[in-house]
């Protein structure tokens, strides 16, 4: 501005004005700049400010974003993990489960196995008792049938069958005979043959032991050879298996 009043009053009254007007021009020239550049110099700091501004905002944001990704992250991770837990509990509760009704049915299987077993031994027992009291009524009756006919036959027996008996004893207590022998003996005696046969046949006799005691005595008193004894013992009336067994015993 100094430079101004001087330039416009330093030369003559002619250039005054004309000194005026350029000094004016250029005084309007600079005071357009200054405003220029001054309204640039305010435009850079605020340009700054809201630049840094949006971005401490968009920093904030940023650190908002990750802050709740993390915290939504910790929350699906919690989450995960307690839908792990509730399965594992869940499976292990199951699983006890499952074990516990195949233990009940396994000791239910095993009550029922053994019941069925109690019960096949106590059926089996009831049968086996049942079967010795059928038998042992069996056998009773079988002898008392048989102690009926034993007193039917000894009231029915006469006098001559009970002598024919008694003949038949007394001959066997001194000489062996065979069944046909002592009956044809009892026959020589004056029994009938209804009578003889009815002796031989009520005493008690082992008819190939009598045939061994028949060999022995013909041995006795005459050499025999083996065949030739068993002929013997047959003509006497004795079967070819007893007269063979008699020979063989007394060492023919």
């Amino acid at each position: 501005m100094v430079v101004f009043f001087i330039l416009a009053f330093v030369k003559g009254k002619g250039n005054r004005l004309r000194n005026f007007l350029k000094s004016g021009g250029c005084l309007l020239a600079l005071l357009v700049f200054v405003l220029i550049v001054g309204a640039m110099s305010e435009d850079v700091p605020v340009t700054e400010e809201v630049n840094a501004s949006i971005t401490d905002k968009e920093a904030e944001a940023k650190a908002k974003q990750e802050e709740e990704d993390k915290e939504r992250e910790a929350n699906e991770q919690e989450e995960k993990e307690q839908a792990e837990k509730e399965q594992e509990e869940r499976e292990a509760k199951e699983q006890a489960q499952k074990e516990q009704e195949e233990r009940e049915a396994k000791e239910q299987a095993q009550k029922e196995q053994e019941e069925r077993e109690a019960r096949e031994k106590a059926q089996k027992e009831q049968e086996a008792k049942e079967e010795e009291e059928r038998k042992a009524k069996e056998e009773a009756e079988r002898k008392a049938k048989e102690e009926e006919e034993r007193k039917a036959k000894e009231d029915s027996v006469t006098v001559s069958q009970k002598q024919a008996v008694a003949m038949a004893e007394q001959y066997l207590s001194f000489m062996a005979f065979s069944k046909s022998g002592l009956i044809d003996q009892l026959e020589f005696e004056g029994f009938s043959t209804e009578d003889a046969t009815y002796g031989v046949e009520h005493i008690s006799v082992d008819w190939q032991e009598q045939a061994v005691i028949k060999a022995e005595e013909y041995l006795d008193f005459m050499a025999f050879s083996r065949q030739g004894l068993i002929d013997q013992l047959v003509f006497e009336g004795f079967s070819q298996e007893h007269a063979a067994y008699a020979a063989s015993q007394v060492g023919l």
